[in-house]
């Protein structure tokens, strides 16, 4: 059967700032030359982990499948099947995917050849949607994002996970398997929606964390900057220019799904699909938030180091301060005076007390500084804030 094809992709210009950071994306490319629908993935690599939830109102079931062709017989029921695919495959697992369910060779490309920017594509029964999704994972860079596909049809739908390692589709997996809300009820679309809903609700854990990581880092460039600080902060700033670009597509691309909708969708998925897209916004505002504070920790940091060098170079004028004095007492008594030769010629040298007396008056004027300064209040400012969770 010929398809054709309607593309709802947002457009670039709708997603891009004036400062044009969207040039900086890694999205998947094809090589100059490449026919379209060709694969990027290894023909030996093994095939992906594939499970089947078929559910209606009245039962679910969930299988594990070995290859995509035993799902032919939930395609032609009343039911909603859905098949969630855990890695990319091979090559030959994806050719024997597009016989099953009739798909394009361009819609293909886009679920294998990642990473895609976040769109929606439709066909003449299939709605094809990339999606960003975002996890915390252990270690220095604890940012995880892939690409999560969807296809929906009639009564099925595909969702291709580039690694089944890190989720955030289980809550949608609990609803249908205890029956909770609606999503029962309701058809392939309604499932649809769901996913993207706890996809885009997967964004507010990550942003809360980097909003914890940004509070301690307020209070250590405050009190205690260190060069690390600032790799921190720069780390950060990329990965919420990650998200950024993210939750703005994907916003976009939901816009789209609300605005053009499509025949696989029914009006009622829509109104739902409007919360789904509150949420983008409510992302978009907390990122944008933290950039800003980011931002501003940059130049917290700039301004506390500067602050610091000058508390360290006011620490050393007032310490040379004090010794130039001493200097000039200590340098008038070296020079190679005989005072043999004439009375004027530093007699103090023959004193019985000439040593003692040239210390004391040194010791006295460091002293008599060392008071000015301190009653000036220069000395004040050289004690360490304390913050209040250290005092406490």
């Amino acid at each position: 059967m010929a398809h054709s094809i309607k593309s709802t992709m947002p457009p670039i210009d709708s997603i891009v700032d004036e400062d044009e950071e969207e040039s900086n994306l890694d999205y998947f490319y094809d090589d100059p030359g490449t026919p379209p629908g060709t694969l990027d993935v290894e023909a030996d690599d093994p095939p992906p982990e594939m499970v089947l939830i078929d559910y209606n109102e009245a039962m679910a079931t969930r299988l594990k499948l070995t290859n995509p062709e035993e799902c032919t017989p939930y395609l032609d029921t009343h039911s909603v099947s859905w098949l969630d695919i855990l890695g990319l495959g091979n090559q030959d697992t994806w050719e024997r995917m597009a016989k099953v369910f009739n798909l394009h060779p361009i819609a293909l490309e886009d679920v294998v050849n990642v990473p895609q920017r976040p769109k929606v594509v439709e066909y003449d029964d299939q709605l094809v949607i990339v999606a960003w999704m975002v996890t915390l994972k252990p270690g220095d860079d604890p940012l995880h994002k892939e690409q999560v596909s969807i296809i929906l049809g009639k009564n099925y739908l595909l969702t291709v996970q580039e690694e089944p390692e890190y989720d955030c589709l289980q809550p949608v997996r609990d609803r249908i398997r205890y029956n909770q809300g609606l999503i029962r009820k309701q058809g392939a679309d309604y499932l649809a929606y769901a996913i993207l809903d706890a996809i885009i609700d997967g964004f507010f854990p990550v942003l809360e964390e980097y909003g914890d990581m940004l509070e301690d880092l307020e209070d250590q460039v405050v009190f205690n900057p260190i060069p690390k600080d600032l790799a921190k902060i720069y780390s950060i700033r990329r990965d919420l220019f990650t998200l950024r670009r993210a939750i703005w597509a994907q916003r976009e691309a939901i816009n789209v799904l609300i605005r053009d909708g499509s025949d696989v969708i029914s009006p009622e998925v829509r109104v739902y699909l409007r919360d789904c897209y509150d949420h983008t916004i409510l992302v978009r505002d907390m990122v944008e938030t933290y950039r800003e504070l980011s931002s501003d920790l940059m130049g917290i940091y700039m301004s506390s180091i500067s602050n610091k060098m000058n508390e360290i170079m006011k620490l050393l004028t007032v310490i040379s301060t004090i010794f130039i004095p001493l200097t000039f007492v200590a340098g008038v008594y070296g020079m190679n005076f005989n005072p043999d030769t004439s009375p004027l010629n530093m007699p103090e040298l023959n004193w019985y007390w000439g040593y003692p007396v040239c210390l004391g008056l040194m010791f006295m004027i460091a002293l008599a500084l060392f008071f000015f300064f301190w009653r000036r209040g220069w000395f004040n400012s050289f004690v360490q804030p304390q913050n209040e969770d250290s005092s406490s």
